[in-house]
């Protein structure tokens, strides 16, 4: 389906040998070169996740997680979990004992031991091409030398401010008298660039070890956390196998527990054989997707942590008594607002290597805890454990909490087809949905499929974009539904279609970023 050239919009990114997609130019940009200097998707991904750690603070950083899926011609697709633990000092009855009702993302109990460098490090290992030091060293130069800020960044950045305040180091790194750099200026991050330059020369050594490692420590010691370099020389990353489910003639891989890959799986298995659904006016499938949501959501909450500690299978959340129960008709609570602060981007090489990569600190500008001398902001993805000590989900030691950001993959006749991401806190899992119904249900291409207006349900609310259908706007609010204008664009999608057919490559790179889809 071609799109209007005469309203306002963009194409889809063709090539013949190699694309990657991600939320910022200047990443897209590194990640292209590094794929024409001879690096495979790995190098590539590496290279622009670096560069979005330095050009997009508030969305990500080396002192958060990731997780991806790496998906190679005649080979088993495997994912990487590069999230953190708890430290081995985590302590949930003292935290209860101090009167906490929940973990608030500026306290120390919010700081799982960063997980992404290792991530790095391993996938590097195991299928880079190039040294580790040159896929890094872009990122490290645009640190030191300064960015401009990018228009998307700079409304991040400026929605941020009080957060920023609260702590010396961070104010002094990422304020000028009290106010965000804007759209337009030049930052710089040097303590950012050596560490960079550390972990290219000494790999894991370069973070979890060493004089970065003991700043980090003392940062989190002086805001009264228990971690310990012993803590940070114990994170590792593991490989897993991802999980699946077909729909719309694919097969559609997510990371398994503890991201909330799952939780999408069940919303597509569920509208795959939907009658209901099949036979849905868009008011309806408007309707019912809110209904899935919400129950999909619920189950997510109430099941998905750590794998060592769940106490439900995935045969069990993804079975047909669960979407028997997300079919069912009723209002459960949804989540609570989302946010938005997180980098996915998506690769294909030469070869044929498909990667899609999710790099996050949670909230903007993750704790907003930052070490100095290192230029580590620490995430907060502990603000996700429960304090419930009954919970799955509850705070231990050296346990990796649920988390949100999840990365995709769709195969078909066990060839990768597409990675991709959506990226946006708990909209992910609804993101991924809502994309992927859109591409391969409805007949959008992948950048129609992109800038589709969104919607998302919170727990008293729907939050809906401009430019949804007012005629199905007006039907969800003849049906009982509250509609509100979500606080930010809801999330933002990267993706590349590989067609084996004729022998391209298709990117698509989401509007409500600054970023771009670059091949060659």
């Amino acid at each position: 389906m071609s799109r209007s050239f005469q309203t306002p919009g963009r194409s889809a990114v063709y090539s013949t040998r190699a694309m990657i997609a991600t939320s910022h130019p200047t990443a897209s940009l590194v990640g292209l070169e590094t794929l024409r200097r001879g690096g495979c998707s790995v190098d590539a991904a590496l290279a622009a996740v670096a560069v979005l750690c330095v050009v997009e603070p508030a969305m990500t950083g080396i002192g958060g997680d990731c997780f991806a899926i790496v998906a190679r011609p005649g080979a088993a697709p495997i994912a990487i979990n590069g999230s953190g633990r708890s430290p081995a000092g985590a302590d949930l009855q003292a935290a209860i004992d101090g009167g906490l009702r929940a973990i608030a993302d500026n306290s120390p109990l919010a700081v799982t031991i960063p997980g992404a460098v290792a991530a790095w490090v391993r996938l590097h290992a195991d299928y880079g091409r190039l040294p580790l030091s040159e896929v890094l060293e872009p990122a490290a130069a645009i640190a030191e030398a300064g960015y401009a800020i990018a228009p998307r960044v700079a409304w991040d950045w400026s929605h941020s401010v009080e957060r920023l305040s609260r702590n010396p180091a961070a104010k002094a790194r990422f304020l000028r008298d009290g106010a965000p750099w804007r759209e337009g200026e030049t930052h710089r991050q040097p303590e950012l660039a050596a560490t960079l330059r550390a972990i290219g020369r000494q790999g894991r050594a370069g973070f979890y070890e060493g004089a970065v490692a003991a700043d980090m420590v003392r940062a989190l010691r002086a805001e009264g956390g228990v971690h310990t370099l012993d803590d940070f020389a114990a994170q590792t990353a593991d490989y897993v196998e991802p999980i699946g489910a077909r729909f719309g003639g694919h097969d559609i891989l997510e990371h398994p527990p503890n991201g909330q890959g799952a939780t999408a799986l069940l919303m597509l298995k569920a509208i795959e054989d939907w009658p209901a659904w099949r036979a849905a006016d868009p008011a309806e499938r408007a309707h019912l997707f809110i209904g899935l949501m919400r129950r999909a959501y619920r189950l997510r909450d109430s099941a998905i942590t750590d794998p060592a500690t769940m106490r439900v299978s995935l045969e069990d959340f993804l079975g047909e008594p669960a979407m028997d129960y997300v079919r069912a008709p009723g209002a459960d609570a949804g989540v609570l607002p989302w946010e938005t602060d997180t980098t996915c981007l998506s690769v294909v090489d030469a070869d044929g290597m498909a990667v899609s990569f999710i790099n996050s600190l949670f909230l903007p500008f993750g704790s907003t805890i930052l070490a100095a001398e290192c230029g580590v902001m620490f995430h907060c993805r502990g603000t996700s454990f429960s304090l419930d000590p009954l919970h799955p989900n509850a705070l231990a030691p050296r346990k990796r909490p649920m988390h949100t950001i999840i990365p995709g993959m769709v195969m078909k006749a066990g060839r990768p087809v597409m990675p991709f991401g959506v990226m946006g806190g708990d909209y992910q899992s609804a993101g991924h949905a809502h994309l992927l119904t859109r591409l391969l249900r409805e007949g959008l291409d992948l950048q129609g499929a992109i800038d589709a207006p969104r919607f998302f349900a919170t727990a008293s609310s729907v939050q809906v974009e401009e430019g949804f259908d007012p005629a199905v706007a007006a039907a969800l609010v003849a049906r009982g539904h509250i509609l509100r204008p979500p606080p930010a664009p809801l999330g933002g999608a990267q993706a590349v279609w590989i067609d084996h057919d004729r022998g391209v490559l298709i990117g698509g790179s989401d509007p409500r970023k600054d970023g771009c889809a670059l091949g060659y």
